[in-house]
């Protein structure tokens, strides 16, 4: 049985969520799909699955699986246009979405630049921190910063993303710099106010029982704001201590405008993703939008120069 069939149609079960429906879409038994599973599953040596006769759910493997078949079907598909494409010129409108502060700085800049290379290509930018659903809005593609929900949406990692405490050097030299997490108690934390995101508060990896785990810290302050850029600015002002993302601050760090502390109790990153819809013919032009994404997160000046 061909590899690649077996794992498009677990694909196709997994994010269906039933034989049924995954065999009604490729248009054969749902007792077909079944025997690919089974026989990938018997390769692979791990169940992916769970099957009863009213539900299916996914296993650890099998959520973690997911992910690296869809990257690796949009990347067959992927090099099947280049190939098929040829010579052909992308064109046709493109629509985008990204969260409203990471698009105006990193992604609004790109736009034009992309226009240049492909003109026959006109684009529709929306900023938003909704999580815009894709498929019933018509987008093609989305930018988005941090951990990914599961989903039926194919993903892309574009770039690392890590949060990192940072602080004017003038404010550092006036109230000193906090040498552990649980010294911020005695600093000016700006934070984000309640109605805002990041409730369980600021994550930092600590050793416990010889062994690192990430703990969440609510830190408190004379200042907090719904809005991160007027968090972002009220510490460019030597305000206090503030918890941002590297694609916000880093061009400040590379200027010597903002200092980062905590530094080694930093938790592990996570990622910029680009998403789009599950297709088997990727258009040509989302294609070569997503390329040029990554290329340029993917230069070690960018961050650090700012878009």
């Amino acid at each position: 049985m061909d590899k690649l069939k077996q794992l498009e149609s677990f694909v196709s079960v997994a994010t269906r969520g039933s034989l049924t429906a995954a065999a009604k879409a490729e248009g054969v038994a749902p007792a077909i799909m079944g025997r690919r599973l089974d026989a990938l599953e018997e390769r692979l040596g791990v169940k992916l699955l769970v099957r009863t006769t009213r539900r299916l759910s996914l296993t650890h493997e099998g959520s973690a699986f997911l992910e690296d078949c869809q990257r690796l079907l949009a990347d067959v598909a992927n090099a099947e246009a280049s190939v098929s494409a040829g010579g052909v010129k992308a064109s046709g409108h493109l629509r985008i979405t990204a969260p409203a502060g990471f698009g105006r700085r990193h992604v609004a800049p790109l736009v034009p630049r992309f226009r240049e290379l492909h003109g026959d290509v006109t684009i529709s930018l929306n900023l938003s921190d909704r999580v815009v659903d894709l498929a019933g809005e018509g987008f093609d593609c989305a930018v988005r910063v941090g951990d990914l929900p599961d989903s039926s949406l194919v993903s892309v990692r574009l770039a690392d993303n890590r949060r990192m405490c940072v602080a004017t050097p003038g404010y550092l030299a006036q109230h000193g710099t906090p040498m552990h997490p649980n010294e911020l108690a005695r600093h000016a934390c700006l934070t984000l106010s309640s109605d805002a995101s990041q409730t369980r508060g600021w994550a930092f990896r600590v050793a416990k029982a010889g062994a690192d785990e990430v703990i969440h810290f609510k830190p408190a302050g004379p200042l907090d704001c719904s809005d991160g850029q007027v968090l972002h600015d009220w510490c460019l002002c030597g305000l206090g201590i503030a918890w941002r993302s590297t694609w916000e601050v880093q061009s400040e760090i590379a200027a010597g405008r903002l200092v980062e502390v905590l530094a080694e109790f930093a938790a592990p990153a996570n990622g910029i993703y680009a998403v789009f819809p599950q297709r088997k013919h990727l258009p040509l032009r989302v294609r070569l939008w997503i390329d040029f994404l990554k290329h340029s997160y993917g230069r070690p000046d960018f961050w650090a120069a700012g878009a």
